[in-house]
């Protein structure tokens, strides 16, 4: 299987499947005498581990406590390439068990099989959510190397089941299971999430990230564009079905004159529709961007489909999943973009004299 490397120079792979005996990581080309905070890594896991108190995920109990095994040293890294290990404890293999000949909708079951003629039915093995984990222990180091140049990533649910937040208070976040920006809208996505919990249905919803206190210039003016490079990143996690930058789709619908950022001494761009990126480069404004994120395709209800032999059938799946992925994402998407970021920085220090 090829794929498994995101990264130029900050290279990450991962590793693992679901219901294997855990899953990891290799952090290639990370700057060496970054100060390792072992506890900001393990709150990173944290943030995205199951078992949550919430409606909105799985009750499957994993203590994903992310192992560092080489690339440190007397509390710094090295230089070196840093091994993380994360340990699988809490499989429910044979909850799987009745759906194993058969492809579940909305999952990558039946394209996984039809690409190399073998799958692990269990959770998904390698296309399953977990896999994500491991991301966001390469993101935490990506994120130590970020703060030693004052650049911060917040990501948070901007809408979820169809409840829409209409403030970014980024104080809350952390404060409701949802992971919203907007206390009294989290109430109201809480309790439609808990309502599609109790129908044995799931919702989808949108996450919204901003990096502040990049630099003017990151990011190649061809092929690699920071938003060419972090869409890639960002459309990479299993959920996520689209992507935009600033204004967004809404573009579509303005004119130039509306559109333009206009540019003032400072230099100060009196507005942000371009979200932080012109020709590709990040123009040292907030770089603005909002994931979609697909509803759980995991549903307790009846569903039709084909098995293995081409059969139509029913399927009814077991187990123990998420309704609303916004709140476990908004961690792997801070991730992915720490990850992305960090990359185009050190590709950058090669620009000029």
């Amino acid at each position: 299987m090829s794929g498994n490397t995101f990264g130029d120079i900050f290279r990450v792979t991962t590793f693992g499947e679901s219901h294997g005996e855990g899953l990891g990581c290799i952090i290639d080309g990370c700057p060496s005498e970054i100060i390792f905070d072992e506890d900001f890594l393990q709150n990173e896991m944290d943030r995205r581990k199951p078992g949550a108190k919430s409606a909105a995920v799985t009750n499957r109990k994993e203590a994903d406590k992310a192992e560092v095994l080489s690339g440190i040293f007397e509390g710094k890294t090295t230089g070196t390439p840093i091994a993380i290990l994360i340990r699988n404890s809490n499989q429910h293999s044979s909850d799987y068990n009745n759906i194993k000949d058969k492809f579940r909708p909305g999952h990558a079951d039946y394209t996984f099989y039809e690409k190399y003629g073998i799958r692990d039915y269990r959770g998904g093995g390698r296309s399953s959510g977990r896999e994500t984990c491991a991301r966001v222990a390469a993101g935490a180091f990506a994120k130590m190397f970020l703060k030693t140049m004052g650049i911060e990533i917040t990501a948070y649910t901007k809408r979820a089941a169809g409840i829409e937040g209409t403030k970014a208070d980024f104080s809350e976040i952390e404060k409701n299971q949802i992971r919203a920006a907007d206390k009294d809208a989290a109430v109201l996505m809480q309790q439609k999430i808990e309502e599609y919990h109790r129908q044995g249905n799931s919702c989808g919803g949108i996450v919204e990230c901003i990096v502040k206190g990049l630099p003017a210039g990151l990011g190649e003016p061809v092929f690699d564009k920071m938003d060419a490079e972090l869409a890639h990143a960002i459309v990479s996690i299993g959920a996520v079905k689209g992507i935009e930058f600033g204004l967004g789709f809404e573009a579509a619908d303005s004119n130039g004159f509306e559109n333009n950022d206009f540019i003032r001494k400072g230099p100060v761009f009196e507005t942000n529709n371009a979200g932080g990126i012109l020709g590709g480069m990040t123009n040292g404004n907030d770089l603005v961007f909002r994931a979609a994120v697909k509803p759980v395709p995991s549903i307790y209800q009846k569903e039709e489909t084909i098995d293995i032999n081409g059969n139509e059938c029913d399927i009814l799946i077991e187990g123990r999943h998420d309704v609303c992925l916004c709140p476990r994402i908004v961690p792997v998407i801070e991730a992915m973009t720490a990850i992305t970021v960090a990359d185009m920085i050190l590709r950058n220090r090669s620009s000029r004299i």
